[in-house]
């Protein structure tokens, strides 16, 4: 641990030329007196640093001393350190190697690493939601990074599909096992990989005593228990594509939510706005059986909507733009909701 914070302090003071102990113990989250050990430590190990005295004084590197990466341009280096992004990779465990990794990029780059950070920041989670870390996170990423085999402890609800719980994260059906509040089980698992979708953490797994399973989708926030099995590596498939897998995942799941197809007519300005409101699955295919627009610009499209209670609420939200032409029921709903809400406006001000 002392030698990767050494090596982290040596790097700080490449990328900003000069730092107070005081900045360097901040930076380190270590007392004063660890930062002197540390620069006595780096001193003795023949690197030229050096304190200057007096108010604007500080730990130096001689001038002209670099440690430098290899191989790497300025845009392959600002890339990588794009890639350190501080808030997930802390939530995994993983806050000291992506600090030393953006340190040591930022020596390439020869300015700080906060700088990467005025250029671009990630907000994972959706609007209007709280996504607090799962607690069995770090344990779960240490059993993806490592290659080891996972055992997951989680519950079933029962009585419920595999949608159930997942549907209100936007994101694809976790592993019905995994949505269990009632029933716990413990399974275990060779762990692919992590995503990070909307807030939530995902785990994509394979169980490990079924060589034919496909691999499963499981919310971190829904194990109850995990520990990584440290003398337990197992062998990857390396055809598996994580990024492909979540892909096909999550418009899988996207389509499988639209039961119901629902005929409505949109104006000029309600078609523009579909994009905006519902899901892209759902603006695909909508477009994709419109007819041709009549005399006045407006078109006929088959729109699939979770349920016709769903597809109320999406179509309320175009007001005159729309018109459902089919089913009756829902056409009958939505006539009543405007003439309710004419009636709450009264007539037209003369």
């Amino acid at each position: 641990m002392r030698t990767a914070r050494a090596i982290s302090l040596l790097l700080l003071l490449q990328a900003r030329r000069s730092m107070t102990g005081a900045e360097l113990a901040a930076e380190l989250e270590v007392s004063e007196r660890t930062v002197q050990r540390d620069v006595l430590a780096l001193a003795e190990a023949g690197v030229p640093v050096y304190a200057d005295r007096g108010r604007a004084g500080g730990y130096r590197l001689l001038d002209g001393y670099r440690t430098r990466l290899t191989g790497l341009d300025r845009t392959e280096a600002e890339v990588l350190l794009l890639a350190g992004l501080p808030g997930p990779l802390g939530d995994m465990g993983l806050a000291d190697p992506a600090l030393a990794a953006r340190l040591k990029v930022a020596g390439e780059l020869g300015e700080a690493p906060a700088a990467g950070a005025r250029r671009f920041h990630l907000d994972a989670p959706g609007w209007f939601r709280d996504a607090p870390v799962p607690p069995l996170l770090a344990e779960v990423a240490r059993a993806v990074w490592g290659g080891r085999l996972l055992r997951a402890g989680y519950r079933r609800r029962p009585g419920a599909g595999p949608e159930a719980a997942s549907a209100s994260a936007g994101a694809p059906a976790a592993d019905a096992d995994a949505n269990a509040i009632a029933v716990e089980r413990m399974r275990v698992l060779r762990p692919y990989g992590l995503v990070l979708k909307a807030g939530t953490w995902y785990l994509v797994a394979r169980p490990d005593d079924d060589g034919a399973a496909a691999h499963r989708v499981y919310r971190v926030d829904r194990l109850a228990a995990a520990e990584a099995l440290a003398d337990r590596p197992f062998r990857r498939d390396e055809a598996f594509d994580l990024a492909a897998f979540w892909d096909a995942k999550a418009a899988g799941f996207a389509r499988s939510l639209l039961r119901e197809r629902v005929t409505v007519r949109l104006s000029p300005h309600g078609l523009d706005r579909l994009p905006h409101l519902l899901e892209p699955v759902a603006v695909q295919e909508a477009l994709a059986t419109a007819g041709p627009p009549d005399a006045h610009g407006w078109v006929t499209v088959r729109l699939p909507v979770e349920s016709l209670d769903v597809g109320y609420e999406e179509l309320l939200r175009l007001g005159p733009e729309a018109e459902v032409l089919e089913p009756p029921e829902l056409r009958r709903r939505l006539a009543e909701a405007a003439a309710r809400t004419a009636a709450r406006y009264g007539p037209p001000q003369r």
